[in-house]
């Protein structure tokens, strides 16, 4: 592990929420395949993201924290992204060319005293329902070049969201130990606080520390009463230092019909998470996933 994270060492991150749903729903911007990323290409959409990012670094600075900023590029993989005319040539430059974009919002913010640029992976397949077990080998071959362009155009560090099960997970971590990034690994939970393929949520933190230790863990993509079941006041708690949640209470396959945004109740989501505190002590990384925008998580900090 990576002792160089300030996060490790207790340093507080405010990063930012829902970005997907906060654009289709609350800017009217359309996101085939809920894929962000092609708006780094667009300057219209560069102007969105820049706009956007703001918000959260404005959170960070009322909050007294650091900031993390993180690329746009959750479905900037092989599968996706050719569903939205990315080949693997168009793959490597966009998901570079992210973390020039987020290079240039640290610089509009250098009064905060911590900023990180984290590039951001998520699955091969859907965040909200388990496919067929991912196998290590094959999930390091196919995330590897998204973790390369990362690592060659700067990152501080890679962050996996909305994992489904634990086998991709290793992959993700070989892949980013073999570029040489930090890396970070976050698994999202269904209302009983197992991951969608049904492995509680220590079984998958413990059984990929034992073959492949990532830097950290967090949560995401699960409202805090849906994440509260999986954990058991266990050792392993303290392993996961980040907590990106929904603002619904709704499960995956319920937002998945949703035609309108479920932005939750801002009061039943903070007290949640107030709930949830003492059972996750080392959480320094805090943002928000589907449904939240930067009054959540402005909410979750306190300001």
């Amino acid at each position: 592990m990576d002792s160089t994270l300030p996060q490790l060492s207790g340093t507080r991150f405010a990063t930012d929420g829902g970005l997907e749903t906060d654009l289709i729903f609350h800017h009217g911007v359309d996101l085939p395949e809920f894929a962000a990323f092609p708006l780094v290409d667009d300057a219209r959409g560069r102007e969105l993201l820049t706009a956007y990012f703001d918000g959260y670094a404005d959170v960070a600075r009322r909050a007294g924290v650091g900031l993390l900023l993180e690329t746009p590029t959750w479905r900037a993989n092989p599968d996706w992204g050719a569903r939205v005319g990315y080949d693997a040539a168009a793959l490597d430059r966009v998901n570079r060319a992210s973390v020039e974009l987020m290079r240039g919002i640290r610089g509009r913010h250098d009064d905060l005293s911590d900023v990180l640029l984290g590039g951001t992976i998520g699955p091969r397949g859907d965040g909200y329902r388990a496919g067929e077990r991912a196998d290590p080998d094959e999930a390091q071959a196919y995330h590897a070049p998204q973790v390369r362009a990362f690592a060659d155009a700067g990152a501080d560090l890679v962050t996996a969201y909305t994992l489904t099960g634990p086998e991709e997970a290793v992959g993700i971590v070989r892949a980013a130990r073999e570029a040489g990034l930090p890396v970070a690994i976050s698994f999202t939970v269904e209302t009983d606080g197992r991951l969608p393929d049904g492995t509680p949520l220590v079984a998958a933190v413990e059984g990929v520390d034992e073959v492949a230790a990532p830097d950290y863990f967090l949560v995401n993509c699960a409202h805090p009463t849906h994440v509260a079941p999986g954990l058991d006041g266990g050792a392993w708690t303290s392993r996961i230092l980040g907590l990106r949640p929904n603002a619904s209470t709704l499960t995956h396959a319920e937002l998945d019909e949703a035609e309108e945004l479920d932005d939750g109740d801002l009061g039943e989501l903070t007290a949640a998470y107030a709930a949830l505190v003492p059972a996750l002590p080392a959480v320094t990384v805090l943002g928000g996933c589907c449904g939240t925008d930067a009054r959540h998580v402005a909410a979750l900090w306190g300001v």
